[in-house]
């Protein structure tokens, strides 16, 4: 019988999704982790990051572009 993985050594697909938060917290943000993850990962690593960055972002100012979608123009 294996051991189970920790959280920390899987790879984002074999994450459950309650584990995520754990495994999220558990990465390397420092630059020279990133680096590594692009290397590690290629393009697949970039889209990753990248479209981390733009979930973050649309995150961050979707309270703004719901006032302005229910915004009655005059």
């Amino acid at each position: 019988m294996a051991s189970p993985i920790p959280v920390k050594e899987k790879k984002l697909m074999e994450v459950k999704l309650g584990e995520l938060p754990g495994w999220i917290l558990m990465r390397d943000f420092i630059p020279k982790g990133i680096a590594g993850a692009f290397q590690r990962g290629g393009v697949a690593g970039i889209s990753m990051v990248l479209a981390a960055y733009v979930l973050f972002n649309y995150c961050r100012s979707y309270k703004d572009l719901k006032h302005e979608r229910l915004h009655k123009y005059h």
